[in-house]
C-alpha cells in the first residue's frame, strides 16, 4: 500500500479510511484490556465486518477481563523493509451470545490460529481509530 509523506515527513498520520484498510487486510494483532488498573495483552487473530472487529477466545483470563471492563486498545502493524505502519482501534467489547450474531460472525470465516476449542466470539465496536505510517531512515543531525 501506497502512502504519499508531505515534505519527506518520515512519519503520516492516517485517517480514518487509510487505517480501516490496513486493518481489513491483516488478520493478526493485539488485545489490550485492563481490570483494576492492571493492563493485560493477547496476541489473537481477528476478522473485521462493517467497521466492527471479530474475534474467538476460550474461557480464561482474556475473556474474564473484558467482561469485567469492556473498554479495549487493538493494535495491529507490519514492518516491510523501508517502511512500517501500526494503527490503533479503541473501543468496546462484547461477548456475542444472540443466536442471528453468532450465525453472522461464523460465516466470515474466523479461523483459530492453533487447535484449541474458543467457543466464544467477541465484537469490538470501535470508538475511534488511528493510524500511522513511518519511512525508515537515518536520525538526522541535530542543528545547533
Amino acid at each position: 500500500m501506497m502512502f504519499e509523506h508531505a515534505d519527506g515527513q518520515p512519519v503520516l498520520e492516517l485517517n480514518d479510511e487509510q487505517s480501516w484498510r490496513l486493518l481489513e487486510g491483516t488478520k493478526h494483532g493485539r488485545l489490550v484490556v485492563s481490570v483494576a488498573g492492571e493492563p493485560d495483552i493477547f496476541p489473537v487473530n481477528y476478522v473485521t465486518s462493517a467497521r466492527k472487529l471479530y474475534l474467538r477466545t476460550a474461557p480464561g483470563n482474556k475473556l474474564a477481563q473484558l467482561t469485567i471492563n469492556s473498554s479495549v486498545l487493538f493494535e495491529t502493524d507490519g514492518v516491510l523493509s523501508e517502511e512500517a505502519w501500526s494503527v490503533v482501534l479503541r473501543g468496546q467489547a462484547r461477548v456475542l451470545s444472540n443466536s442471528g450474531e453468532l450465525a453472522a460472525v461464523e460465516e466470515l470465516g474466523l479461523k483459530s490460529w492453533v487447535p484449541t476449542l474458543k467457543d466464544f466470539y467477541v465484537e469490538i465496536e470501535p470508538t475511534s481509530v488511528s493510524g500511522r505510517h513511518f519511512h525508515f531512515g537515518e536520525q538526522p543531525e541535530r542543528e545547533i
